[in-house]
């Protein structure tokens, strides 16, 4: 299993795996005042298969849960795949709410 580094990277708005000082995968999100939109994550063909994903979904859903109320919006398909298959991941997920208009 390689040594994987997850960190934060503001500027570029997403989450960085390094393996070795290598760029093995990212995670882009968005921001609003309420929510952290996640819209893609990328793993490197030559890291697939070594838990980079993994690695990137469980960091970045941490940092989310550690600094603030923000919810997430997982638009990217692999981030949601990875929060069904955590449970204890769900209750962060933002729940658009059911519409209250009448014709």
């Amino acid at each position: 299993m390689a040594d994987i580094n997850v960190r934060r990277d503001d500027t570029a708005m997403r989450y960085e795996a390094t393996v070795d000082g290598i760029l093995a995968g990212f995670a882009q999100f968005q921001l609003t005042d309420d929510l952290v939109i996640f819209t893609h994550t990328e793993v490197d063909p030559a890291f697939e298969g070594q838990g980079i994903g993994s690695a990137l979904a469980g960091f970045a859903l941490d940092d989310v849960r550690a600094t603030g109320d923000r919810k997430v919006r997982p638009v990217c398909p692999f981030i949601k795949g990875w929060i069904q298959r955590h449970p204890d991941y769900v209750g962060m997920v933002y729940v658009t709410p059911s519409a209250t208009a009448t014709d």
